[in-house]
């Protein structure tokens, strides 16, 4: 249950502080933006999202005050203030949630918003796949949704899940932080989880 970030510091498991803090529908919109389309102002965010400035600029000093973003060091002490996401993958853990019935609400709503925006930038990917503007061959082309079912154990299911995020982020580091011409945001998504419906084979 973890979403990674520009640059890869050690796993940040979130306190129910920290969860609290973020457990807010525009805080939760505004870091998903700044995780997709990088560093941006209150202004920027607030066209954006359709709000205030003087709302997407309260909401942001609340997500800095709880660490989540930071300010863009290369463009402090100009006019407006830059945000971008603080690096580094951040876990929500159950163990943790569950000793805070507070936090425990929290870590769900968090846990509900990454997975909706996951879900709606799939399906607007595949919705813009019949707009050849919106979606030219070449990025069509390069892009894939790949699914795939078996029927493992918990602790394979954990070496798979290790394995994998291992195995990806080594390669995908090697791009971060590049603009290269030509290039756009693209979200990678990897889920991996015990169908609810599934029933377990007798030991």
């Amino acid at each position: 249950m973890s979403r990674e970030q520009n640059e890869q510091p050690a796993m940040r498991t979130l306190g129910a502080e920290a969860l609290k803090g973020l457990a807010h529908p525009l805080r939760m919109e505004i870091y998903d933006v700044l995780m997709k389309h990088g560093p941006q102002t209150s202004t920027s965010l607030a066209k954006r999202l359709g709000e205030s400035s003087g709302s997407t600029s309260y909401h942001l000093r609340q997500l800095a005050r709880h660490r989540f973003i930071r300010q863009v060091e290369s463009t402090s002490g100009g006019r407006e203030k830059w945000w971008e996401r603080t690096p580094g993958p951040v876990d929500v853990s159950r163990r943790s949630a569950q000793e805070d019935p507070a936090a425990s609400a929290s870590a769900g709503f968090v846990l509900r918003e990454w997975a909706r925006s996951g879900t709606r930038a799939l399906e607007d990917f595949v919705d813009a796949l019949t707009d050849t503007e919106t979606m030219p061959d070449r990025w069509a082309d390069a892009s894939a949704v790949h699914t795939s079912n078996v029927r493992v154990t918990p602790e394979q299911l954990r070496e798979i899940n290790d394995h994998f995020y291992r195995t990806t982020q080594a390669f995908i580091d090697e791009y971060r932080g590049r603009n290269d011409p030509g290039s756009r945001p693209v979200q990678i998504q990897f889920n991996a989880f015990p169908l609810i419906d599934g029933e377990e084979t007798p030991s």
